[in-house]
C-alpha cells in the first residue's frame, strides 16, 4: 500500500507533477525497489499493550492485516494468522526518535540495516538536525534507498547548509536577495517532502543569522506546516545565554506560526545548571498564549560536538577550515582565541570533563580526556586544543549537565525522547553511547531504577508525542488503521549496554520489531529485513 502524503494541519494538498512525481512516490513507497512487498497476516497474543496514548496498559491481542493493525481486543483464533506469544511483555508503537545524525550510517553498504537502531525499538528517525544535511533532498533520498533501509526515515531541509550554499561562511547578515534565494531553497525541500527546518544558531555559519532571517525562513515552511527544530544559539552562557536562545526559539515559532523545537533540551555546564526550571516555566508561558512549542531531550548528562564548536569562538570560524588555520598561526588573533577558549573550556567544567571521540590526526587520543592528554604531554590543554585544531576538528564528548536538569526537562509532558546518534563504522572512534542505548536507557534508568517519569509518559514521549508533532498521522499509536510500527520488549530485560568507555555495546530487551507489519526483529535478532520508507509527512487532509 502506498505510503499516504496527506499534508497535515494548514497544509494545503499538493498538485501531481506527472508521471515523475508518481514514479517518485512508488519509489518513496519502497514498490519498485525491492525493499519488501509481501503482505503478511499476524497476530501478536496477549501482550500488555501501551498504545501510545496517556492510556492505562491494557492486555489485548493485535491483529496485523498487511501493512496496517486491522483489530485489537480478545480475538481468539484468525486463520492464516501467524501467531507471535506477547504474553508476560509489553507491546508499543515503534520509537520515533526526532533528532538523528544517522545519515552517514543509513547509506553505507553495512550500515543501512539499522540493527544498533532496531534494537532500541526505534522505527523511524529524521535526519539533517540542527542545520545540516544536504540542500538538494530528493538526491539525499535516492541515496537513502540504493541500499534499502531498515528503518523508516524523515529530512529535514538545514538552515547552516542552506545559508552556506548562499553566502558561503561569511560572518554577516543576509541582504534582502539573498534572504529570498534562501527561502527559494527551503520552498523546494518542502515540495520534495521536509518536514521542516532545523536549525543551529549555535554553530557556524548558523551563527552568522540572526532572530529575523530565522524568522523569515520559518515561514517559508509555514506554508506547509513544517516545523521548527533548533539547537538553540547558546545552551549556556557562551553568547546571548540559555534563556534567551529558548525566548529565539519561541519567537520564530509565534512569529511565523509554525510548530517550534528545542531540540535536545539542556543546561549546558555549571554557569547554567538549574535554569531547567526557568527555561520550562518560559515554554509554558509560550505554550498557555498558544505558541505550538516543545522539546526532545536524550537520557544522558554528557553532550557530544566537535573540539572547535566547544571551545573557538565563532568569529574565528568565519571563511572556513583555511581562513581558522591561519588565524591559529597569527600573532595578533591567537592572543585572543586562546582567551575565549579559556573561557569556553570553564563553561564546559574543565578538561576533566572533555574525552575525545574521535581524532583523526592521533586516534590514541580517543576515548581519553583532555586533561589526560594534557598531562601526558606536560602542555597546558588549550595548548594541546590548539595543536589538534590545526590539523584536524577533533570529535569529543563533554560531560557538562547536572541530573536535576535532566530530569526536570523529562517530566514535562511536551518533551519528547530523542538519540542525537551516530553510528560511525564499527570500532571507529569512540562515540557517544546515546546512539546504541537512549531508548532502552530511559526506560532502564529513568522509568525502572529512578521513577523518573512512569511507563506510560515515557512510551508516549517516543510515540505519539513526536508522532503528533511532526505529522506522521498513520504512526505513534496502536490504533486501528494505523501503520503496524511496533515493538514487543520485555520490560524487565529493556537495558543500554553502551558506555562511555565501550560504546559499541547493543541494548537489550527488545524482542520483537515490525515495520509496517513485517517483523524485522525475531527474538532479539534483527532478520535483515530492509523495509524501511524515506517518509513524507501526512495528515488530515
Amino acid at each position: 500500500m502506498l505510503e499516504r502524503l496527506r499534508l497535515r494541519g494548514r497544509r494545503s494538498r499538493r498538485k501531481p507533477r506527472g508521471l515523475l512525481l508518481a514514479l517518485a512516490v512508488l519509489f518513496l513507497s519502497g514498490l519498485v525497489t525491492g525493499c519488501g512487498d509481501e503482505e503478511p497476516l499476524t497476530l501478536i497474543r496477549g501482550a500488555t499493550v501501551l498504545d501510545g496514548t496517556t492510556a492505562a496498559p491494557v492486555v489485548a491481542d493485535v491483529l496485523i492485516r498487511g501493512e496496517r493493525i486491522a483489530e485489537i481486543g480478545d480475538l481468539g483464533e484468525v486463520p492464516g494468522a501467524r501467531t507471535v506469544n506477547g504474553k508476560g511483555l509489553h507491546l508499543a508503537p515503534g520509537f520515533i526518535d526526532p533528532h538523528s545524525h544517522a545519515a552517514g550510517a543509513l547509506i553505507s553498504a553495512d550500515r543501512s540495516d539499522a540493527r544498533a537502531l532496531l534494537l532500541q525499538g526505534v522505527t523511524t528517525v529524521l535526519l539533517n538536525p540542527d542545520g545540516s544535511g544536504p540542500i538538494d533532498l530528493e538526491a539525499q533520498r535516492e541515496a537513502l534507498m540504493v541500499h534499502c533501509l531498515g528503518v523508516n526515515v524523515g529530512l529535514y531541509i538545514g538552515h547552516g547548509s542552506v545559508r552556506q550554499a548562499v553566502l558561503g561562511m561569511e560572518d554577516r547578515l543576509a541582504n534582502a536577495d539573498e534572504l529570498v534565494r534562501m527561502q527559494e531553497i527551503v520552498r523546494d525541500a518542502m515540495r520534495d517532502g521536509a518536514f521542516g527546518l532545523s536549525s543551529g544558531p549555535f554553530y557556524a555559519p548558523g551563527s552568522y543569522s540572526d532572530t529575523a532571517e530565522l524568522v523569515e525562513l520559518a515561514k517559508a515552511i509555514a506554508e506547509w506546516g513544517g516545523v521548527y527544530s533548533s539547537h538553540i544559539r547558546d545552551e549556556s552562557n557562551y553568547n546571548v545565554g540559555l534563556l534567551a536562545a529558548v525566548d529565539e526559539v519561541i519567537a520564530v515559532a509565534e512569529r511565523a506560526g509554525v510548530t517550534g523545537i528545542v531540540t535536545h533540551v539542556k543546561a549546558l555546564g555549571p554557569p547554567v545548571w538549574g535554569l531547567s526550571r526557568h527555561v520550562v516555566k518560559r515554554i509554558e508561558e509560550a505554550r498557555r498564549r498558544g505558541v505550538e512549542v516543545y522539546a526532545d531531550q536524550y537520557p544522558y548528562v554528557a553532550s557530544a560536538t566537535g573540539l572547535g564548536s566547544a571551545l573557538l569562538p565563532r568569529w574565528a570560524e568565519e571563511g572556513g577550515r583555511e581562513a581558522l588555520v591561519e588565524r591559529l598561526s597569527s600573532e595578533v588573533e591567537l592572543p585572543k582565541i586562546r582567551e575565549a577558549m579559556e573561557e569556553n573550556l570553564k563553561r564546559r567544567g574543565g578538561a576533566n570533563r572533555i574525552q575525545f571521540r574521535f581524532a583523526a590526526s592521533d586516534p590514541s587520543i580517543e576515548g581519553r580526556t583532555l586533561e589526560d592528554v594534557s598531562i601526558e604531554r606536560e602542555r597546558d590543554p588549550i595548548d594541546v586544543a590548539l595543536d589538534l585544531l590545526r590539523v584536524d576538528s577533533p570529535g569529543i564528548v563533554s560531560f557538562n549537565m547536572s541530573d536535576d536538569d535532566v530530569e526536570r526537562f523529562m517530566q514535562q509532558p511536551w518533551t519528547m525522547t530523542s538519540s542525537d546518534g551516530s553510528y560511525p563504522p564499527w570500532g571507529e572512534g569512540v562515540p557517544h553511547p546515546r546512539g546504541f542505548g537512549s531508548y532502552p536507557r530511559k526506560i532502564s534508568e529513568y522509568v525502572r531504577n529512578r521513577s523518573t517519569v512512569d511507563l506510560v509518559s515515557a512510551i508516549r514521549s517516543m510515540t505519539s508525542l513526536p508522532a503528533d508533532v511532526l505529522g506522521l498521522s498513520d504512526r505513534g499509536r496502536i490504533e486501528v488503521g494505523k501503520i503496524a510500527d511496533l515493538v514487543l520488549f520485555d520490560l524487565e530485560r529493556m537495558q543500554d549496554r553502551a558506555t562511555y568507555s565501550e560504546p559499541y555495546q547493543e541494548s537489550e530487551g527488545v524482542v520483537d520489531v515490525f515495520i509496517a507489519g513485517r517483523l524485522v526483529v525475531e527474538d532479539g535478532r534483527p532478520l535483515g529485513e530492509l523495509v524501511g520508507r524515506v517518509l513524507q509527512p501526512s495528515g488530515d487532509s
